[in-house]
């Protein structure tokens, strides 16, 4: 797998045009780098693979890869739409300029007033359990409001098994065997139904059981329209379109893959006398995994029982390795194409055995004071990132043909406890 590493005149990597090692020194350390306009061919290239052979299809960015309004309003501009799993995520999209109708709300396990406000939202609504279809019914005029059903079908797949949504084991959903009695419920209580969804986990980059998924979700649609006479609008297919992060990674093939997929959903359209409702996906490591880097600075070398090069970043500012054991290419910015001399532990600064970066990875002569930058750190890396051992959330800038923009503040000691309050009591 070729990173697509770019390097400038003085041998320095280069991502959106900007000197990372100049970058490094006008904003410190760590620091998030989004280019923007690898986002916005991202985006283009999965869009139009998938639109030449069905017009009627919408992407709807799965925002919690990466919610950072400046993101969102890049992808709004190219028209997306979003799909939002909390309120947190309804409330930054709208502020990101999305239309309620460009937004879709699936949550699991919701509260009456998470609900309440994807009502007052004017969102669509994804509904996750007979619960919350209930509930819901409860809370707002069933006939003021336009709702879709998240299938759990018997197929699962990702990159680890916390990010498997689907199958036997999965939280999320309702059974498809339960599909048809469910929609019938929502007609009872007096809900229109326009909708059915799926979604079978993340980081996927064989497409085989996403076209089962695909199959079986159709399927389960198919009976749902017949035997309850449930006209769907769209049939929304979820995420989960990986990225290569392991070098020997290859690329999804994204033209193939659409073809299959689209010719797959035409074929069941017919079967079924489904109609030509619009086929919506949900990607969110796609379009912005690759798109940044986090940058941090070697500020430690120590030969202990092993060597380790210590950094000035740790799991509370990406979290993946540590969470999931994932594997982040890892580049010196100051000389990226320098072959590996070394098997070295890249390690954070947070207090954890199991913070680190890499264990045994093969590196170039690392010194003191060189900048690393931690490639396809765009999804679910600052999104998951936190202020444990109190320290601030890093910064991050957004770079575009060379230029740069502060999109996030790196936080202060002030922040970290801006909310917290002593009792009185406590002071005398």
């Amino acid at each position: 797998m070729d990173f697509d590493l770019k390097t400038n005149e003085k041998g320095n990597l280069v991502i959106g045009g900007a000197d990372t090692t100049k970058l490094a020194e006008d904003y410190g350390t760590p620091l998030y780098v989004v280019d923007e306009s690898k986002i916005r061919e991202n985006y283009q290239r999965l869009y139009k693979a998938f639109i030449k052979h069905y017009s009627d299809f919408k992407i709807f960015y799965a925002c919690k890869a990466n919610t950072n309004l400046a993101v969102m309003r890049i992808l709004e501009q190219e028209g997306s739409s979003i799909d939002a799993v909390s309120p947190g995520e309804i409330y930054t999209a709208l502020l990101a300029g999305f239309e309620p109708s460009r937004i879709l709300f699936t949550g699991n396990n919701v509260t009456d007033d998470e609900l309440r406000f994807a009502v007052a939202s004017g969102v669509k609504i994804n509904v996750d359990s007979v619960s919350q279809l209930q509930r819901l019914s409860k809370i707002t005029k069933p006939s003021n409001l336009d709702i879709s059903f998240r299938v759990n079908p018997k197929v699962g797949a990702g990159h680890h098994e916390h990010c498997i949504t689907g199958g036997d084991l999965s939280k999320f959903g309702i059974m498809e065997e339960e599909a048809v009695d469910v929609y019938r419920i929502a007609k009872d209580l007096g809900f229109n139904p326009i909708g059915i969804h799926a979604h079978i986990g993340s980081g996927i980059l064989d497409p085989e059981p996403f076209i089962m998924a695909v199959k079986t979700l159709m399927d389960v649609a198919g009976r749902v329209s017949n035997e309850v006479g449930i006209k769907f609008q769209f049939i929304d297919f979820g995420g989960g379109l990986g990225i290569p992060y392991l070098p020997e990674e290859s690329k999804l093939d994204i033209e193939l893959f659409a073809k299959e997929i689209t010719n797959l959903y035409k074929d069941k359209l017919k079967e079924y006398n489904l109609g030509k409702p619009y086929m919506y996906i949900e990607p969110g490591r796609y379009i912005v995994g690759d798109a940044s880097i986090l940058l941090t600075r070697v500020n430690t070398i120590k030969q202990s029982y092993r060597k380790f090069a210590g950094v000035d970043a740790g799991f509370n500012t990406l979290l993946r390795p540590s969470m999931y054991g994932s594997y982040h290419h890892i580049v010196c910015a100051n000389k990226p194409f320098a072959q590996p001399v070394q098997n070295i532990d890249i390690a954070g600064n947070v207090c954890e055995s199991g913070d680190l970066f890499a264990r045994d990875r093969p590196m170039p002569d690392i010194q003191e004071g060189d900048l690393l930058a931690i490639l396809n750190a765009g999804a679910y890396a600052f999104s998951m990132s936190s202020q444990y051992n109190s320290r601030p959330k890093t910064m991050e800038v957004l770079v575009n043909q060379g230029n740069s923009d502060i999109i996030r503040e790196r936080e202060t000691f002030a922040d970290v406890l801006s909310k917290q309050n002593v009792p009185i009591r406590l002071l005398k």
